[in-house]
């Protein structure tokens, strides 16, 4: 059995260059949600993929249609992980200082997050039972945080497969069992 998992294509909406309060950071994350995609030839490494699954959001649902031809499966179990700024004043900070405490805040279950890292595993799981369930070769479009934890679990239930830092957008990284 294999799983292929992709992150979405390269989202075209850019990182603000300049500092931004936690409510400007609210607005920009939902402005790249709902952005489009720089859609680029993905390598599906000549497997016949059965079934596909995606992260429902916009980015993700593009990149899904475009490498797969059958019935897609969205799931919300396959987001990302919502920002949820640690700072509730009007500090303007860089983008990058901002996600390190939100990174940082969501490490150690601090109150100002929204999804703990025990619920965001919980969804994992669920959506992987759903995809794994049928025993097929399945393909799982998502999103660089999530995807860290999928690999994760894949491991601990027998999967063979790469290593990455950081997934690159619209790259095939193949589980095998």
């Amino acid at each position: 059995m294999k799983v292929g998992l992709v992150r979405h294509f390269k989202v075209t909406h850019g990182y603000p260059k300049k500092y931004i309060t936690a409510e400007e950071l609210v607005k920009w994350e939902k402005e790249y949600n709902e952005s489009t995609v720089e859609e680029k030839e993905i390598e599906l490494s000549q497997v016949k993929w059965e079934k596909c699954f995606s992260s429902d959001l916009p980015r993700a649902r593009e990149t899904a249609e475009r490498c797969f031809d059958g019935t897609i499966i969205y799931l919300e179990e396959l987001r990302e992980v919502a920002l949820s700024p640690f700072f509730q004043k009007k500090i303007r900070l860089p983008l990058f200082i901002h996600i390190f405490f939100i990174r940082f805040a969501w490490i150690v279950n601090h109150k100002s997050q929204l999804e703990k890292k025990s619920d965001v595993l919980k969804r994992v799981n669920k959506a992987l039972d759903l995809a794994l369930q049928s025993g097929e070769d399945v393909l799982i479009i998502s999103h660089g945080g999530v995807m860290k934890y999928m690999t994760k679990e894949l491991k601990k239930r027998g999967f063979r497969g790469p290593k990455f830092r950081r997934p690159e957008n619209g790259m095939l990284y193949t589980f095998v069992k």
